[in-house]
């Protein structure tokens, strides 16, 4: 394992969420929001994000279809993942990130998150959702 922080991000069109883990590798705390619609501007803030937090790994969500078919949101993921290596030099690994999104909705329901709340959360959770998903799997 490592002694550095790991990255987790859920992108999107408009919004993509970002999330940390602690130092261990142990548990994925949500970082915020980057609201933006270009794709070049969006990766230029994650990258900010990762150097300023000094991570050494990007764990990218991976839109997979439910059933396990790769669409245009999985290539245009691929394509947000190989740039974002090549800008910043970390490594970036894409994470199935099937039902996070639903996931956070649930979990939103349950706290009776409504509103404007709900919407400036939402993909910093789903963010946290992915790479706490890719850290249990470390461990298994």
């Amino acid at each position: 394992m490592t002694n550095k922080r790991i990255l987790g991000v859920d992108f999107g069109d408009a919004r993509t969420g970002v999330a940390l883990s602690d130092i261990s590798g142990f548990l994925a705390s949500g970082v915020g929001t980057i609201k933006s619609t270009s794709f070049l501007k969006t990766a230029e803030e994650v990258v900010k994000i990762a150097k300023e937090k000094d991570v050494s790994l990007i764990v990218l969500g991976h839109p997979i279809n439910m059933n396990g078919t790769l669409g245009p949101r999985s290539e245009k993921a691929q394509a947000f993942a190989k740039h974002l290596q090549e800008i910043s030099g970390i490594e970036v690994v894409l994470q199935d990130e099937r039902l996070s999104t639903a996931n956070a909705h649930t979990m939103l329901n349950l706290t009776n998150t409504r509103g404007e709340k709900r919407k400036s959360i939402i993909d910093e959770m789903s963010a946290c959702l992915i790479l706490q998903s890719y850290l249990d799997s470390r461990r298994r």
